[in-house]
């Protein structure tokens, strides 16, 4: 071995036909400049995909939820006012405004319903007032005066809150379009 490869680190001494390299590289000079045109390209067009779908998922996201909660308020507001007479002993009214779009116990709150959904309601005729409200009675021994409300998505599927007029229960079922 010649006396400049005994000077030289163990990491450093490689025998090669060729000649001597080093184990390590030098940074490119290219790489500390910055991105590529390319690379800058490819991040836009990324962040452009993300931002375009993120509407329409949030869209779709708030509908759902807007459906959830008034199917919710309904079906706990129509239980609430069957449990409220049986407890009590004195009828109770679940009522409908189909052209205010609002339902919910008669002296409680009101709730209203969200634009893209759609309410029906079939009730008795003796529970029908005018202006499109009507009414489920709730009496003291567990019966009712029976209907359902639909409340419907915008895609037309839905689901329907059935009363029974001799029990009182309420029911729900899916509605297909």
């Amino acid at each position: 071995m010649s006396e400049y490869a005994q000077q030289q680190p163990a990491s450093h001494r490689r025998v090669a036909s060729i000649g001597w390299k080093p184990s390590w590289k030098a940074p490119c000079a290219r790489r500390l400049l910055g991105f590529t045109l390319i690379e800058l390209l490819v991040v836009i067009t990324l962040m452009a995909l993300i931002a375009g779908l993120t509407p329409m998922a949030y869209g779709r996201l708030r509908e759902s939820a807007q459906y959830r909660d008034t199917v919710r308020a309904a079906l706990t507001d129509l239980r609430t006012a069957r449990a409220q007479a049986m407890a009590e002993g004195v009828e109770t009214r679940f009522a409908v405004d189909l052209q205010a779009r609002t339902f919910g116990m008669v002296d409680g709150p009101a709730y209203e319903v969200p634009q893209p959904l759609s309410l029906r309601a079939t009730m008795a005729g003796q529970e029908a007032g005018a202006g499109g409200q009507m009414s489920i009675r709730f009496l003291p021994r567990g019966g009712a005066s029976g209907g359902s409300l639909d409340i419907i998505r915008p895609s037309g599927t839905g689901i329907r809150l059935r009363v029974d007029w001799f029990t009182g229960r309420v029911e729900q079922e899916a509605i297909a379009p």
